[in-house]
């Protein structure tokens, strides 16, 4: 059995101070996915690093330095581990990391955010592109090698109407355009991959991870959920619990997401 969270920390240097050590050093997970780290190894606080006795995976952005950024904690040591799958364009961008587990296969994944018709909405387009073969792969490796894989992280895409409080007011913003939410579809459908959380909350509205900043939105709920765990299907099966880990407070936030995690029987 493992539990395993996902948390974009929003800066592991400004969470420091708000909250992330004593939650990494008390959070019961085997596993923690992070994004939008924005800092190398030789950055992460002191502090941080030592909590929670964790074994630290850290890809930092090479190409926009003090941006984006993934880790992955785990329990125990990895029997390896990699950064980036396989792309040119990406692979130094600090947006992908796994590492190869017992049984499981088990990444962070910061998806770019994009801007409807930007350049931006480009760049994520060609990401999504590539990444939605690199999991068809990825899948069958780990599979050959005795293991399921799980992708944990942003994903910057809300999928259907219940995973976003404002659907109506945002069908032109990114992160909900209909071809995000198709490819999405196409990575739950013929790809073979499952949203373990929707899995467990079936036909409800959220559980919502990330809300604004701006305005009252983490006090009226008025969140999005884009921090998936994506799995193949025989992970997937195997879950028990999912929970989104959201402040008491909107002043006890420690980034504008909560963690999500889940307990997996595998």
């Amino acid at each position: 059995m493992r539990t395993i969270a996902t948390a974009n920390v929003n800066g592991v240097r400004a969470a420091a101070k708000k909250g992330l050590v004593d939650w990494l050093a008390n959070v019961e997970a085997d596993v923690v996915l992070l994004q939008e780290v924005r800092a190398d190894e030789s950055q992460v606080p002191a502090d941080v690093a030592a909590a929670g006795g964790w074994h630290w995976l850290v890809a930092p952005s090479l190409t926009a330095k003090g941006r984006a950024g993934v880790a992955v904690l785990t329990r125990e040591a990895p029997e390896a581990s990699r950064i980036g799958f396989g792309s040119t364009e990406f692979d130094g961008a600090g947006r992908y990391a796994e590492v190869d587990l017992p049984g499981l296969t088990v990444a962070s994944l910061y998806l770019p955010s994009g801007e409807a018709e930007t350049p931006r909405q480009e760049e994520k387009e060609r990401f999504m592109a590539a990444f939605a073969d690199y999991l068809v792969d990825a899948a069958k490796t780990a599979a050959g090698e005795g293991r399921e894989y799980l992708v944990c992280g942003d994903w910057n895409i809300a999928h259907a109407e219940p995973d976003l409080k404002n659907w109506r007011a945002n069908r032109k913003t990114a992160g909900f355009l209909p071809q995000e939410r198709a490819w999405l579809t196409d990575v739950y459908g013929p790809r073979g991959f499952v949203d373990v959380v929707r899995a467990l909350h079936p036909g409800v509205d959220g559980p919502y991870s990330w809300w604004s900043y701006r305005g009252r939105a983490f006090d009226n709920d008025a969140g999005w959920r884009i921090d998936l765990h994506v799995a193949t299907a025989g992970l997937a099966a195997t879950a028990t619990k999912a929970w989104v880990d959201r402040a008491a407070t909107h002043d006890q936030r420690w980034s504008d997401h909560a963690p999500v995690l889940v307990t997996y029987d595998h």
